[in-house]
């Protein structure tokens, strides 16, 4: 856990966190070693040597002192780190995630992202301030004093000695047990978190099927096992917490047998066993505060891994600094095997040459990798062997910067930002002018969204964009890039869903981008893999046919027989009457 809290702090204030640690086992230490004070102060007023109670009593102030030192001094540490904690873990977490390449963020990961972000500053805060202190000075402070029972009474300090392994082993026990079921809550949350977000951007299609009175299933039952994981958590945690003060209790009655039994054998006097009792008495107090804690504490580790794991992601390996482009606006692949876990081969053996301003349409089956081209174009992945090329450099020997500065993305699901309408297309150029911005509008069709909206450049889209339709969003995602004027555009499924009217705004903004910049398009409709100057058809993420339209056609019946497909599929109508 400390590793974890390390890396959650950062290298900065990784001395500050180990001089913490340091305070914390000093005031530990010290409060056990002024708690074995009172034995030679009680056995001394026992037997009416005031003297010597004086002396012993000189030495407990001193030793308050400075358990008063240490204790203010480790909270003072704590407190600070904790200050750093609320003031930089989000800044931190940001500048680790802008590191990470863009494949990390599946839909879990950023779920679980989300979860961690959210309740991270307080939980680690919360380990400082209440959970670390009481469960080293619980476990601390007993074992400095138990150290000092066997100075002072051998008999006593092995019959102590003899308990902690069982201590220990109830604990852990105990502990252990709590972790694992706090992961079953965690895991059980996450996954209600999920379909809540799922039920509300679901909302038109369950409205639409009339399943907003009964339910949504999927969310019922992560509700309900969300509810029986918290309940079994309940149910298992306090037993435990109770074997494992009963195991402190015991020992303590060991302890006390043990002594009785030695002052019956005139081995021990009872006047110092009455002082040893009473400082084996401080035993129980802190051990029962550490078992109490110690379930907390294993839990709130859990969470702080799942933390650290974020600051364990490695980036992608970078360079300093850019190589130059000899070629710009051009893509190859050379012999490029791609999978996402370790023995898959997704794509495999891949080379192709895709020359700067050529539109290169890519086709093929659903699950053939097509989508995953374009991701290792834009690397959200590194290749497992091969090369991708841009501009005649490894995407691989590109800054991210220099590498995304070539690419303009127009994606089938499009996000946009709960801004203006302006602001949404200013993100292809912040520093583009009003005219260039309203230019890109014009050939993305977005005037017309422009007269629609009440307060027209100035309209809010709303959260996701949820103020226009999907078409309309579309084509403010190619206004985007119409804006960006990136050298090289990636069109994936870009008119797959669109009705005519979008469709044939986007369609004319793609004869725009053709004009001035190298076109990759995941392809389906027609008309788009017609006007390519080159088709890639992909099947098992193998290129198994390359050519245009007309070659194609003349010479592949697989591609042949992927067309007839395409043309039966647009040309008839959901009633099954065909279109003229």
């Amino acid at each position: 856990m400390i590793g974890d809290l390390s890396k959650i702090l950062g290298p900065v204030h990784r001395r500050d966190l180990y001089r913490y640690l340091n305070w914390l086992i000093a005031y530990a230490v010290l409060q056990g070693v002024a708690i074995a004070f009172l034995v030679p102060v009680l056995a001394a007023m026992m037997h009416g040597d005031m003297k010597r109670a004086g002396y012993g009593l000189l030495g407990l102030a001193l030793m308050v002192v400075l358990v008063a030192v240490a204790h203010y001094r480790q909270a003072m540490k704590g407190f600070a780190l904790a200050l750093v904690v609320l003031t930089t873990l989000h800044d931190r977490l940001g500048a680790k995630l802008v590191s990470l390449p863009l494949g990390w963020f599946s839909s879990e990961r950023v779920g679980r992202l989300s979860r961690s972000a959210t309740g991270g500053t307080m939980l680690v805060t919360n380990v400082f301030a209440h959970l670390l202190t009481p469960v080293a000075t619980g476990i601390l402070t007993p074992a400095t004093t138990a150290v000092a029972l066997l100075y002072f009474d051998w008999r006593l300090g092995l019959t102590v000695l003899f308990a902690a392994p069982l201590i220990f082993l109830l604990h852990n026990w105990s502990s252990s047990w709590i972790a694992r079921t706090e992961l079953q809550v965690d895991a059980a949350g996450v996954e209600a978190s999920n379909r809540v977000v799922e039920f509300a951007r679901l909302q038109p299609v369950l409205r639409a099927f009339g399943r907003t009175t009964d339910g949504y299933l999927p969310l019922d039952e992560a509700i309900e096992e969300q509810r029986r994981a918290g309940g079994d958590h309940l149910s298992a945690t306090f037993p435990r917490l109770l074997v494992a003060g009963l195991g402190i209790h015991l020992a303590f009655a060991a302890l006390l047998a043990v002594g009785v039994t030695l002052v019956f054998a005139h081995a021990l006097d009872n006047v110092e066993l009455i002082a040893l009792l009473a400082l084996s008495a401080r035993l129980a107090s802190p051990l029962a505060e550490a078992a109490a804690r110690s379930g907390q504490l294993r839990m709130a580790a859990n969470d702080l891994r799942r933390l650290a794991d974020i600051f364990d992601q490695e980036p992608l390996p970078e360079s300093g600094h850019s190589m130059p482009m000899s070629d710009p606006g051009s893509v190859a692949f050379s012999e490029v095997v791609f999978g996402y876990r370790p023995g898959e081969k997704l794509i495999n053996g891949v080379s192709f040459h895709v020359p700067a301003g050529t539109m290169t349409a890519i086709v093929g089956p659903s699950g053939s990798g097509k989508t995953t081209l374009t991701k290792l174009i834009m690397r959200f992945h590194d290749v497992d062997s091969g090369s991708v090329r841009m501009g005649g450099s490894d995407v691989r020997s590109l800054t991210t910067g220099d590498l995304m500065a070539q690419i303009a993305p127009v994606m089938q699901d499009v996000y946009l930002f709960n801004d203006t309408l302006e602001a949404n297309i200013r993100i292809g150029s912040p520093t583009a002018s009003q005219a260039e911005v309203r230019e890109a509008a014009r050939l993305a069709g977005v005037d017309d969204i422009v007269e629609r909206l009440p307060f027209g450049w100035r309209s809010s889209v709303g959260e996701g964009g949820s103020a226009l339709s999907g078409g309309e969003r579309q084509r403010i995602s190619v206004a985007r890039a119409l804006l960006k004027r990136a050298s090289i555009v990636i069109l994936d499924e870009a008119t797959a869903a669109l009705d005519a009217e979008n469709e044939r705004h986007v369609q004319n903004a793609i004869r725009t981008l053709k004009a001035r910049s190298t076109l990759i398009v995941v392809a389906h409709q027609l008309s788009t893999i017609r006007a390519a100057d080159q088709i890639l058809m992909l099947e098992d993420g193998v290129v198994v046919a390359a050519g245009t339209h007309r070659q194609l056609q003349a010479s592949d019946p697989r591609y042949c027989a992927f067309w007839q497909e395409r043309n039966r599929a647009q040309g008839w109508r959901l009633t099954g009457e065909a279109v003229p």
